[in-house]
């Protein structure tokens, strides 16, 4: 029988779980949903949560399907042939969704975050900062195994990684604080994972410091769900209802579909609260099984990145899979009131068209450097 699970591959195990994540994603945002959706109206399908999700389902793992079928050795950069990578390409059309998110931007809830699309009688909204998020990832990626022999310079290596990091940072942090600080976590990781030197991660921190800091002073709401983290007795009520959620759900739940903080209790209860509603109808045991698939994704990812040859490979599939696990882990600690508020949906579960189409891209590139020839090598390989 083990011999059968590794015929298998890291490819089938990550595929698999993803589309059980999204299956579990469509039935939850329709538990979710479905009570309070006065009817599908297409001329507002940006209101209809639930005909969202159930479009977004297979169109999802279509493009999972279709990008990993691109060869994931097209956004390399390799010496006097960077013109020929996607990565470029994917840095400048992320740079400009953001400046014009600024100018043309649509706000919802107290945000400017979004562009509306109009393709006929329906219209969708398109995030940028979720595409940035995924082009900061592969730009990182390449651009260190582009420079991997010259990883310990400064000025010639680190500090343009950063600056590049920083305009994404710098264009997404006033709309949308929680993607910024994904973004600057994500480039630690990936700049410490290339082999940066550990005295460079210092430097940018007198301008870095007092930009976040200068973000959430300017934030009366960041304000307040700082204070109120820090302070139980004035927890926000988005949390306290999330908590009773939770806490109600015990260990089998109340059922599918049994829910009652959805009934217009528990604000978000289909995008960033919506591990609540899990918990609360199929309870603790629902829970722990929803962790467990992002623990198998991030074993099998990593082993697919291990395994991979190319160093280029390696770094991106660890990006990947550390982008994911990482937010999911963010989730769960927003909706445990392990951390504060903020807005930040469980990858292929929360509803939203936009993190999960770029989210399962992302995936079939991984999917793609899962197919490569394997052999087992260590993930900071030539880390200096």
């Amino acid at each position: 029988m083990l011999n059968n699970v590794r015929q298998i591959g890291c490819e089938r195990w990550i595929e698999s779980v993803v589309i059980v994540l999204m299956a579990v994603g469509t039935v939850f945002v329709y538990s979710a949903g479905a009570t309070v959706t006065g009817g599908y109206d297409l001329s507002r399908f940006y209101d209809s949560t639930v005909l969202k999700q159930l479009v977004f389902f297979p169109l999802a793992v279509a493009v999972m399907y279709l990008t990993s079928l691109v060869p994931y050795q097209w956004f390399r950069l390799d010496q006097g042939r960077s013109l020929r990578s996607l990565t470029p390409y994917l840095l400048i059309i992320s740079y400009a969704l953001l400046v014009a998110v600024m100018f043309w931007g649509v706000e919802r809830n107290q945000s400017k975050r979004w562009l509306d699309i109009a393709p006929g009688p329906a219209y969708v909204s398109f995030q940028p900062s979720e595409l940035a998020k995924w082009a900061m990832i592969i730009f990182l990626a390449a651009y260190m195994y582009r420079f991997s022999d010259s990883v310990n310079r400064f000025w010639s290596c680190f500090l343009p990684a950063v600056a590049a990091i920083g305009l994404a940072v710098g264009l997404i942090i006033i709309e949308d604080f929680g993607t910024a600080a994904f973004i600057a976590a994500m480039a630690i990781v990936l700049l410490w994972l290339g082999g940066a030197v550990w005295w460079h991660f210092l430097t940018p921190m007198p301008l870095a410091v007092p930009l976040f800091g200068l973000a959430i002073l300017t934030s009366q709401t960041r304000i307040n769900r700082i204070t109120s983290f820090m302070d139980p007795e004035t927890i926000p009520y988005q949390a306290r209802q999330s908590l009773i959620a939770i806490g109600t759900g015990g260990l089998w739940g109340k059922g599918l579909g049994r829910g009652v903080l959805k009934y217009g209790h528990l604000p978000e209860d289909t995008t960033d609260f919506i591990f609540a509603i899990i918990a609360e109808e199929m309870g603790f045991a629902a829970s722990v099984v929803v962790i467990l698939l992002f623990v198998l994704f991030a074993f099998w990812g990593l082993t697919a990145a291990m395994r991979c040859q190319d160093r280029f490979g390696r770094m991106l599939a660890a990006g990947i899979v550390i982008a994911v696990v990482f937010q999911a882990a963010v989730n769960i600690g927003v909706v445990t009131v392990v951390l504060p508020t903020k807005g930040i949906p469980l990858p292929f579960i929360s509803a939203g068209g936009t993190s999960m189409l770029l989210t399962s891209a992302a995936v079939g590139i991984l999917l793609n450097i899962a197919r490569q020839e394997e052999r087992p090598v260590y993930l900071c390989e030539g880390k200096r």
